[in-house]
């Protein structure tokens, strides 16, 4: 079952966490993920894909323009609707507006008619509620969680798809 994670990214932060993403996803039998910027997108596997997960890089504690003008332009064309959606972000500080980025990509996903998804706090550490933020001097630190939030989409995608 095909998934995306699809990204901007201006330093490489963004990217790196959307290929830790993808290392994740791949965990679960049965499934094939693609990390891929928005200037490189694959049209036929991310209109295939069942999970579509969106990275962002945090500017003024939103989203950056790059991602923004991608969603309300050109994303509607891949046939985002009925799919499970996901959001994660990369930011100078702890405290930059990561959670404001995420609810932007996803408020986007659920107005396409995407079933926005995370495994919340139920799932146990670490508790993701919204997606994952990493932030640029900590990225190390953030690799684990960002894989686990992978295992845990593409797990999800599987089981409402299968």
């Amino acid at each position: 079952m095909k998934m995306t994670a699809v990204y901007y990214s201006k330093t490489g932060n963004t990217k790196k966490m959307a290929e830790e993403i993808v290392s994740g996803m791949l965990t679960a039998d049965g499934a094939e993920a693609k990390a891929m910027g928005i200037d490189d997108i694959d049209e036929n596997w991310i209109k295939e894909s069942k999970c579509i997960v969106v990275g962002s890089p945090i500017y003024m504690a939103d989203i950056s323009s790059e991602i923004k003008n991608w969603l309300e332009n050109a994303f509607m064309k891949y046939g985002p609707m009925g799919k499970i959606g996901g959001a994660f972000a990369t930011a100078d500080y702890i405290h930059g507006g990561g959670e404001l980025g995420l609810r932007t990509i996803l408020d986007h996903m659920m107005v396409f008619g995407m079933l926005t998804y995370s495994g919340g706090g139920v799932l146990g550490k670490p508790v993701v509620h919204l997606g994952p933020v990493g932030w640029a001097n900590h990225l190390e630190e953030n690799l684990e969680a960002f894989r686990i939030y992978g295992q845990r989409m593409s797990k999800m995608t599987i089981e409402l798809f299968k």
